[in-house]
């Protein structure tokens, strides 16, 4: 397929990098680059980077824009259920946060029976485990099915290029990774969070169908909301109108997430044992569409695309100065 020129300049668009060399203590994740900062703010800029299956594989128009921008919204939404990590805002790529220990935990909150990861319940449950992540289920079930109830089904945190691993509650506490009292917490902060999150979704016809959360404790001891939340990274969204008519089916959700690109990846390859072949522009930017349609979805506003005359890196750097003259001389 050709891509016409504005779509290539959009795809050519694009911050793959957020390292800038004036600020201190750099760190690369799959998606942000950080900064910790010596007064204890930590600098998160995200980028358009797409990673699936442990691999960065491409670069995503507008995608760092929009999950910050979904992000601030539901951390706004759901600031009175848990304290979250965020300062400021300097660009609409950047958030400025407190620097907190983060838990070794992520907090994975699940309503369906789905996924394609080796993490997913639903791999696992095909696979012919029964009691994934501890939770007893039933025979019979199938891909995208309701679950009989919401669970969390915790992972490890594998860093850049690694795995995240399945673990129990049980698990957590035998090996004191949380304390009791600590699980207990950050337990029903994400359940709460979740169910706030669902309740916003199903107002705007969507179904969130799970997601994953991040905490950290502050200097007091208080466990902080972190990261990022219910953005289409961290989480699935399907459309409500179509979702039991394609189940009917057979067919897969109408999703406004990241299991769109998992699925073209898995339907061309193995991406645990084969390479994952190179992903068209035209794939991109269907994909950039559905987080841009998510945004405008969930927060009932519509997205305004910079503009692509100012490169996103020089707008980055000329915000960052501003918020950060000590370092910019």
């Amino acid at each position: 397929m050709t891509l016409s020129d504005e779509e290539a300049k959009t795809l050519s668009a694009v911050l793959s990098d957020g390292e800038f060399q004036e600020l201190p203590d750099f760190q690369r994740g799959k998606v942000r680059d950080s900064y910790d900062l010596p007064d204890g703010r930590r600098i998160m800029i995200a980028t358009d980077r797409q990673s699936a299956f442990d691999h960065v594989l491409a670069c995503v128009p507008y995608k760092g824009h929009v999950l910050t921008q979904i992000a601030r919204f539901w951390f706004d939404q759901t600031a009175d259920i848990c304290p979250n990590h965020i300062i400021s805002y300097p660009d609409p790529n950047v958030v400025v946060g407190r620097r907190l220990d983060m838990l070794p935990i992520e907090m994975v909150v699940r309503d369906y029976l789905t996924g394609s990861t080796e993490t997913a319940i639903w791999t696992i449950y095909a696979n012919g485990m029964r009691k994934p992540y501890g939770h007893e289920l039933p025979e019979g079930m199938v891909k995208n099915q309701k679950l009989p109830q919401t669970l969390i089904t915790p992972t490890t945190k594998g860093s850049a290029g690694e795995h995240d691993y399945p673990i129990t509650a049980a698990e957590i506490l035998e090996q004191k990774i949380l304390t009791s009292q600590q699980w207990d917490d950050v337990s029903t902060k994400s359940l709460a969070v979740f169910e706030r999150g669902r309740e916003i979704a199903a107002k705007n016809g969507l179904i969130l169908v799970d997601t994953k959360f991040e905490f950290g404790i502050d200097e007091k001891g208080e466990i902080i909301l972190a990261d990022e939340i219910l953005t289409p990274d961290s989480s699935r969204y399907w459309i409500a109108d179509t979702y039991e008519a394609r189940i009917k089916r057979g067919d897969e959700p109408e999703s406004l997430d990241k299991e769109f690109l998992r699925l073209w990846i898995s339907a061309r390859c193995d991406p645990y044992n084969e390479p994952i072949p190179e992903i068209p522009g035209e794939v991109l930017l269907e994909f950039s569409e559905k987080y841009i349609q998510l945004f405008e979805t969930v927060t009932g506003n519509t997205f305004e695309r910079p503009d692509n005359t100012i490169a996103v890196r020089a707008r980055i750097h000329a915000a960052l100065k501003q918020e950060f003259p000590q370092y910019f001389k």
